[in-house]
């Protein structure tokens, strides 16, 4: 019994030793082992005084993920790919930023484990992007991906998914709530079929959200799921007016109404 468990932690050990953390750019592959990057010469110790995963102060070894953008310039547009699925759309001026929110990956030691993120639950690990600061640029939570495999440059949204841009005369409270959906939606959700999500159902097809929540229940819906859905596996995170305020509430969902009436005819 005791020679099964120290294999199997040598095992554990080796898996996490192992894990890679890639950048795909459009000049090429570059990858880094956790030893790599907990060796990285800009490498240090930070604390992130509200972790938005672990909902607690944490301590992190990381590097600045600026360090390793080498070629990416403001106006290109990068993703987070998580193991999940999750895929966060980030631009990339946010994550180069020298002044407001500082954008960290923080690397997992194989010899001192993050905790669970909950009960029966790996952690956040072995890579998970964090912020300092994160108020000062208004990074939402949909902005920290947690076992983030992957960063990769693409084309924009709007280039790479056109069943989700709004018709050309679509008024501003729709153009703004597009954004206002790319922030905290897109890399859990698709729409019409389109984006790079694996995690999420999508939210119009076959039924747009606001075709069956009445009333306030959508907003509601969105502050606090489990308020209206109680279920233990839900992974859906309430959005708050922190992060979330109702402005933008109200534009997001004017978007999701207008694009319940441009329904794509694919079938999922």
């Amino acid at each position: 019994m005791r020679a099964a468990l120290l294999l199997a932690l040598i095992v554990l050990s080796s898996v996490a030793q192992a894990a890679e953390f890639e950048v795909l750019l459009t000049d090429g592959r570059r990858a880094w082992s956790s030893s790599e990057l907990l060796e990285h010469p800009q490498a240090r110790d930070i604390e992130i005084v509200d972790d938005v995963s672990y909902k607690r102060p944490m301590h992190y070894r990381a590097v600045p993920i600026s360090a390793l953008l080498e070629g990416v310039a403001p106006g290109d547009h990068l993703q987070a790919v998580a193991l999940d699925g999750f895929a966060a759309e980030l631009p990339a001026a946010i994550l180069l930023a020298k002044e407001g929110a500082k954008a960290w990956l923080a690397i997992e030691d194989p010899q001192h484990p993050w905790p669970p993120l909950s009960q029966g639950k790996a952690s956040a690990g072995p890579f998970y992007l964090v912020w300092s600061d994160p108020t000062a640029s208004q990074i939402g939570p949909e902005q920290w991906p947690f076992q983030v495999a992957r960063i990769r440059q693409l084309a924009p949204v709007e280039q790479r998914f056109p069943a989700l841009l709004p018709a050309t005369d679509a008024n501003a409270e729709v153009q703004t709530g597009f954004a206002v959906y790319q922030k905290n939606c897109m890399a859990c959700h698709r729409l019409n079929g389109a984006g790079d999500s694996e995690f999420g159902p999508d939210l119009n097809i076959p039924h747009n959200p606001t075709d069956y929540f009445s009333g306030d229940f959508l907003q509601r819906y969105i502050r606090d799921p489990q308020s209206l859905r109680r279920w233990p596996q839900g992974r859906m995170p309430g959005f708050s007016e922190q992060v979330l305020p109702p402005a933008e509430l109200e534009r997001l969902i004017a978007y999701l109404q207008h694009m319940a009436q441009r329904k794509s005819n694919t079938s999922l």
